[in-house]
């Protein structure tokens, strides 16, 4: 079984206005005030963008780099709102795109987007739910949010080969600043909060797998946690990462919301990608992070196996962007992520190493 797991993918603001059907780019954040600022920006970095462009322009080189190795399943942590309507949240920045843009992700051949995290509700219940229409209108599935908590709890279930089933639960935490009242209720659109501190965190997620999964499934666990930048990953996110493989059956956890990639951990054969790093988003030209590189980013490729769901092998893509488009990393990118990667997964007894075809790969600890 063959997946393709990607970070954050911002689709608002300054890609938004690049793409066939830009929505209203009135922004309401302290210091920008229009969308197409964030396309000036890349612009001055990189040159000029021409606009509109068509759906698979984000996407760049990365589609055909992709192809090759023929993913069963593409699941990426959807960061934007998919709305023209809707009230701005009390918060700093907000990310919509305009739903007729929607091709963009359908394009990439995306099977499931994550929706537990903080930028989904940007333009309140409204946008939310036109993001729930939108999706379910693309025929995309989608978790981790809904029109009450039962549809936010509720797994995406991706159908594949032999009645091979893929579950993918999300959930989001406080820690990677998703406000509390966004929380689903009984009656009340959100998402699935579930703090990775929380004693009881492990327990409710085990519940809602055991309400879902049937022997074979293969169950990830998409969750959104800690802050943008640096790469500390604390004892208690450890534990429950953990936890969730021990006491959930989850085999694969997918971790997003820090904006370059993080460790990863393999547990009892099980992969924890603690941070995937942003996959595409409008920060070209944007300074201050630049001892992270973030225009430096990564598709995971993860081989798992069908009877015992246990990891494979995990490679890693990279990619750089560039004019608001996902381009090929150059050899001298390359060797940056090598090390940094090899440097954090390290501190779980991985090891990683450049192939002869330009991707990276997670030496699994013996």
């Amino acid at each position: 079984m063959k997946l393709l797991l990607g970070g954050d993918v911002m689709t608002g603001r300054g890609i938004d206005q690049i793409l066939p059907h830009p929505g209203d780019p009135t922004l309401h954040e302290p210091w920008m005030r229009s969308a197409l600022n964030y396309v000036a920006l890349a612009e001055r970095v990189s040159g000029a963008i021409p606009r509109p462009q068509p759906f698979d322009y984000v996407w760049g080189e990365a589609l055909a780099a992709i192809a090759p190795h023929a993913p069963d399943w593409r699941i990426v942590n959807l960061e934007t709102s998919l709305t023209a309507d809707g009230q701005p949240a009390a918060k700093g920045i907000h990310y919509r795109m305009h739903p007729t843009n929607v091709g963009c992700l359908a394009v990439a051949g995306i099977d499931c987007c994550v929706l537990a995290n903080n930028h989904v509700a940007d333009w309140g219940p409204r946008g939310l739910t036109d993001t729930l229409d939108t999706l379910d209108a693309a025929g995309l599935a989608h978790a981790g949010a809904g029109r009450d908590a039962a549809e936010a709890m509720r797994p995406a279930v991706l159908a594949g080969t032999n009645r091979q089933r893929v579950l993918v639960f999300a959930a989001a935490s406080p820690s990677a600043g998703v406000p509390q009242h966004w929380a689903a209720g009984p009656a009340q659109a959100g998402v699935w909060l579930l703090p990775e501190d929380d004693p009881q965190a492990p327990a409710a997620f085990a519940d809602a797998v055991a309400r879902w999964a049937r022997p074979g499934d293969l169950v990830i666990a998409s969750l959104h946690w800690g802050p943008n930048w640096g790469y500390a990953i604390p004892e208690e996110r450890r534990r429950f990462a953990e936890a969730l493989v021990e006491r959930a059956g989850v085999h694969v956890v997918h971790g997003h919301s820090s904006h370059h990639a993080l460790g990863i951990q393999v547990h009892r054969g099980q992969p924890l990608l603690y941070g995937c790093g942003d996959l595409v988003n409008d920060y070209e030209g944007i300074t201050g992070y630049q001892a992270f590189r973030p225009e430096l980013v990564l598709a995971y490729l993860l081989e798992l196996d069908e009877h015992t769901q246990r990891l494979r092998s995990l490679q890693m893509l990279p990619f750089r962007l560039r004019r608001l488009r996902l381009e090929r990393a150059s050899g001298e990118d390359l060797a940056w992520l090598c090390r940094r990667l090899d440097r954090e997964c390290g501190r779980f007894g991985g090891q990683v190493e450049p192939t002869s075809t330009g991707t990276l790969v997670l030496r699994l600890p013996a």
